[in-house]
């Protein structure tokens, strides 16, 4: 039976010995190639337990005391002690150690952030788009931030327009009815000292369509009218 399932008409007979030889064919084979398949296999296998072996083992740790480290820096930020902040305070360290000493982590990350804005008040502005250049918000609530900080800095330098483009990033986030707004009339505001009228009415009407409520709404009239639009 099995031989005639084989074995259809018009073909040529498969027997016991051709599906034998063809086993040892395949077996010499993997014993010609055993050492390198063993090996690739190993490699393989060693990558997958090493990814594991570093993220519960080194990176999940040192994730903990970067952010247990980063805790005290970002107490002397919301006091709006800046110098401490970044340099921590002889017992506890600041965001510089911590983004120095955990490098790679998302506190670390974060720490750019944070130090671009100290350096943002403390008027140092140089060092301000050095940090928050390299901070990655990856999308988050605090991108918008970094953006609309960067922004700023770069207006300190006269870079209107790296300004312009941190801005645009800064007014990415419809939702927040308290900065967006904020951000929207500076952009508008750039746009109008750099001969883009266009642009700047299209920002300064944004903040009245859609933030009638904000404080900058109240302005924005103003400059609409001076750029020869009226209601």
């Amino acid at each position: 039976m099995a031989n005639s399932a084989r074995n259809k008409p018009g073909t040529t007979p498969v027997t016991e010995a051709d599906e034998s030889k063809v086993l040892d064919n395949l077996l010499a084979k993997y014993e010609a190639n055993k050492k390198r398949i063993n090996t690739i296999v190993t490699v393989v296998l060693a990558a997958i337990v090493g990814y594991f072996a570093y993220t519960k083992l080194y990176n999940e740790p040192r994730e903990v005391k970067a952010s247990t480290a980063m805790a005290f820096a970002q107490r002397y930020f919301e006091a709006d002690s800046v110098d401490k902040a970044l340099n921590g305070d002889g017992q506890h360290k600041g965001f510089l150690f911590v983004m120095k000493k955990y490098s790679g982590t998302k506190a670390a990350n974060l720490c750019n952030y944070y130090a671009g804005v100290c350096y943002l008040q403390k008027g140092d502005f140089k060092n301000a788009i050095k940090y928050l250049e390299d901070f990655d918000g990856n999308g988050s609530l605090v991108s918008y931030a970094a953006a609309g900080a960067l922004g700023d800095a770069y207006m300190e330098t006269n870079n209107t327009s790296k300004a312009i483009s941190a801005y645009e990033k800064a007014i990415g986030n419809d939702k927040d009815n308290l900065m967006t707004p904020i951000y929207l009339f500076r952009l508008a505001s750039v746009c109008d000292i750099t001969n883009k009228k266009e642009d700047a009415k299209k920002y300064y009407q944004k903040i009245k369509d859609e933030y009638p409520q904000s404080e900058q709404a109240r302005e924005v009239e103003k400059y609409l009218g001076m750029l020869g639009e009226h209601d």
